[in-house]
């Protein structure tokens, strides 16, 4: 009897467990493969037809027409002329930080108080994160892990999306310092000396918001006054952790991302810039077009944030959103796209790419916004966002136009060579109800 139930209990196990999404991070990748007959897109601009990669030790040996392949040789894969790109970065994310919005023990992006340039995003990084695969499966290999707050967040770091833990996952950390910006927008005040829209301080005296956030802009300036004078001092009796967090803003190895969205919130971060010679990201931008000529001048980087969105301002035309990517292009702004969307969680980043490209952009220079581009910003591009000679083999392989939801379908990816499980949540979900009503998938090629 005993023999009966152990037999049970163990079937019931093998079944349970054949059913879970296990995914486990590929091996290192040594040796050589080759991968040939493709259609190779560099992420420069360029394209080549029925090339060939040589991958060796997880970097980019050789890619090109003429790469010649040893007769007999068994590591060769042929991609019978399939697309393949560069692995594409998600620029700005919560990824491995928030998991399910209503479960407050899978948060953890914000931190208490409104200065905390100490805080890291990377160690709360989580690897076993549900929805890391759903992003590999439409191309997206790295992403930029960023804190949230209600001003100064912390740093944010790279990670690249197939490893054990944080350590591993690590591709750059620390690399960028978040600033939420207040929104600077004056609140209509209706009922005399009321707080507007009837809520709030009605009855009292009414805040100026805008006169606030210049306040607060102003006392961050004295926060970048100070701990540069700390940077300075030969002999310190005492360590400043949030001046310490700092030091890489003036050693020009961390960035400042601004969050900023309006026209007014970017030229009041571009001050910032003036004064203390910061390198400088704008995340958002939704109105950077209007001061792209600026942000050239300053050589100030935008990553637009959500372009599947409505205008900021109501005067605006319905489809700026698709066209400012175009327009920061012709300026010369450097900039890359991502995927805010919290119903997506940056699945569409490839879409929105897309979009843009129905809206000005080449198709090259589209694939650029989320590759070499967003490493350029990051400050990985000597390791990744392109099809290069000494990078690393971080690569996606596509049956169909991958910034085309139509058709774009993920039939393999690297990364740092080690060809990954393309396995998620979603696909098992789906295996799982076709099956059970016996449907007919419309999935190829997993």
């Amino acid at each position: 009897m005993q023999k009966i139930i152990l037999s049970a209990f163990l079937a019931a196990s093998l079944s349970y467990l054949q059913a879970q999404e296990t995914v486990l991070p590929a091996n290192e990748q040594k040796g050589s493969f080759y991968l040939v007959n493709a259609t190779i897109h560099i992420g420069n601009g360029r394209v080549i037809q029925k090339g060939v990669i040589k991958v060796t030790n997880g970097k980019i040996e050789a890619v090109g027409d003429n790469v010649s392949v040893p007769a007999g040789a068994d590591n060769v894969t042929d991609l019978n002329g399939q697309d393949l790109y560069p692995g594409l970065i998600l620029p700005a994310s919560t990824l491995g930080l928030n998991e399910i919005s209503a479960v407050r023990a899978t948060q953890d992006a914000r931190e208490i108080g409104e200065l905390n340039p100490n805080v890291r995003a990377i160690v709360a990084y989580n690897t076993d994160s549900k929805v890391i695969n759903t992003l590999r499966s439409n191309g997206i290999l790295l992403a930029n892990v960023v804190p949230q707050g209600d001003f100064v967040a912390g740093t944010s770091s790279v990670v690249q999306l197939d490893a054990w833990n944080w350590e591993d996952a690590a591709y750059k950390t620390d690399a960028g310092l978040h600033v939420y910006m207040p929104s600077l927008l004056p609140r209509p005040n209706f009922g005399g000396r009321g707080g507007g829209f009837g809520m709030g301080n009605f009855g009292g005296q009414s805040n100026d918001p805008v006169k606030e956030g210049l306040a607060k802009m102003e006392e961050l300036k004295t926060f970048f006054r100070e701990a540069k004078a700390y940077q300075q001092l030969a002999d310190r009796k005492a360590t400043n952790l949030k001046f310490e967090a700092v030091k890489g803003l003036f050693e020009k190895k961390q960035k400042l991302y601004m969050h900023a969205s309006t026209a007014k919130q970017i030229l009041v971060a571009l001050d910032f810039v003036n004064e203390f010679g910061f390198e400088m990201v704008i995340v958002g931008g939704s109105e950077s077009y209007q001061v792209a000529d600026l942000l050239k001048q300053h050589n100030v980087s935008v990553i637009l944030q959500q372009p599947h969105s409505l205008p900021t301002a109501g005067d605006d035309d319905v489809d700026q959103p698709y066209k400012t990517a175009a327009q920061l292009q012709k300026a010369g702004v450097l900039f890359s796209i991502s995927d805010d969307d919290s119903q997506t969680r940056g699945r569409n980043l490839a879409f929105n790419a897309g979009t843009a490209a129905a809206y000005g952009l080449d198709k090259e220079e589209a694939l650029a916004a989320i590759t070499l581009n967003a490493a350029r910003i990051m400050g990985v591009a000597d390791k990744t966002g392109s099809i290069e000679v000494g990078k690393d083999a971080n690569i996606v392989v596509s049956s169909g136009d991958l910034l085309d939801m139509r058709n774009s379908n993920v039939t393999a990816a690297y990364i740092q060579g080690r060809k990954i499980d393309l396995t998620d949540k979603h696909k098992l979900l789906n295996d799982r109800f076709e099956q059970k009503y016996q449907l007919k998938s419309p999935r190829k090629g997993f």
